[in-house]
């Protein structure tokens, strides 16, 4: 097989041996764990491989050189429409255990079908009808055609701009639903959205620096964008791979409303779906009979089992004690309480906290085994909370509760 090894076609060759590598080791990954996201991620290091793939191979002579011409020119290498749903499903599938690939989620794929369909037809014409290059007589690869580039941009923006909004009502959620939800925010899923993003800022900074820098428009200047595009692959490559998150919280949403309403899946099949609206959440005091009676029961049983103490507490949790349904007990925090469930919860957490640096605690056990004996389940987590609640940390706190003369 041809293949002129030099600076520019090794280099990148590099960056295509890896991305295919860590494609392949993600999908073994998904196999062994049974991990849906992880298959969704194999399938975007793929497509980004195969991105690269038309300049590594031009450098290394194909576009010089039969069969190898051919090959570029009829089989389409820059997948540009299958990128972006395919970052957005790796988002909801690492978000959401309920997510599934349905016939809805076809739909998204329907602009790169029919890309697929577009070059298949322009290799039957060619090569059976007019027997020449009727649709490549310019010369110019398809992929590289400035509607399909452009296009393929927005296509991937766009899926870019729902990713981000999925995961912010995700966070939203996780606040009322959860007692944990700092842990579940998931530093990995912005880490690979900001890089997602600078994959998406390369051609628009390249496509500028080319009006200011002409040679940076040439065949060898474009190598530099290709180059710093694996660059970031290669990172989305390793860290996806030890990233070892996943939400366990599944729940449903809908884009297509004005007003989308997010239902808790249960896990008893018995029991009927519980909506959370997010949307319309309120955190003002409500003067509501029922709502006092609520907050009456909820005081009682927090404090009196002191559930508190469970870092893994859910909305749920407490709406089965209470023998009521979720979207009750998050109303009645919400506008009972005006806050959410963590916060809620956390408030509760720091007050026994307190309690303990009263009682001396604090002089026969260390800070944060008092934290994880109240509920917290991180530093991090309880530093926040306890800052948020008393304006000082933890060792401030204690100085001012015990000054020394």
């Amino acid at each position: 097989m041809l293949f002129q090894f030099g600076f520019y076609s090794s280099v990148l060759l590099i960056s295509f041996t890896h991305g295919i590598i860590y494609s392949a080791l993600l999908l073994s990954k998904a196999i062994k764990n049974e991990n849906k996201s992880d298959y969704w991620l194999s399938l975007f290091i793929f497509l980004c491989s195969l991105y690269i793939a038309p300049w590594m191979l031009g450098f290394a002579g194909w576009y010089d050189n039969q069969p190898y011409r051919d090959l570029l020119f009829y089989i389409p290498f820059q997948h540009l429409f299958f990128i972006g749903p395919i970052i957005f499903f790796y988002t909801q599938s690492l978000l959401n255990p309920y997510f599934r690939f349905s016939k809805k989620e076809t739909a998204h794929l329907f602009p790169g079908t029919l890309y697929l369909i577009y070059t298949f037809a322009i290799w039957v014409y060619d090569k059976y009808i007019f027997e020449g290059y009727f649709f490549y007589e310019d010369g110019i690869d398809k992929d590289f055609e400035y509607w399909y580039q452009k296009l393929g941009l927005i296509s991937m923006v766009t899926y870019f701009i729902l990713s981000i909004r999925y995961y912010n009502v995700y966070k939203k959620l996780m606040f009322q639903v959860v007692s944990y939800a700092d842990s579940i925010l998931f530093k990995w899923v912005k880490t690979y959205l900001i890089a997602f993003l600078i994959m998406l800022l390369l051609p628009i900074t390249f496509d500028i620096m080319g009006f200011l820098f002409p040679e940076m428009k040439s065949y060898q200047g474009s190598w530099w964008f290709f180059l710093f595009f694996s660059i970031v692959m290669y990172y989305i490559a390793v860290t996806g791979y030890s990233n070892p998150v996943n939400s366990t919280i599944p729940f449903k949403m809908s884009f297509f409303d004005k007003n989308p309403i997010l239902l808790l899946d249960s896990n008893d099949e018995n029991e009927t779906e519980t909506v959370i609206d997010i949307e319309h959440e309120i955190f003002e005091e409500s003067n509501s009979p029922e709502i006092s009676i609520w907050k009456s029961k909820i005081e009682t049983l927090i404090q009196e089992e002191k559930l508190y103490q469970n870092p893994e507490l859910t909305l749920n949790d407490l709406a089965k004690k209470l023998e009521t349904n979720a979207s009750v007990i998050s109303k009645t925090i919400n506008q009972g309480f005006q806050m959410n469930f963590n916060d809620c919860i956390n408030n509760y957490r720091i007050e026994a906290v307190k309690n303990s640096f009263a009682e001396g605690k604090h002089k026969k056990s260390t800070l944060l085994g008092i934290a994880y004996d109240c509920g917290f389940n991180s530093k991090a987590t309880f530093n926040r909370a306890f800052k948020k609640n008393t304006g000082t940390t933890p060792k401030e706190f204690i100085e001012m509760l015990y000054p020394i003369h």
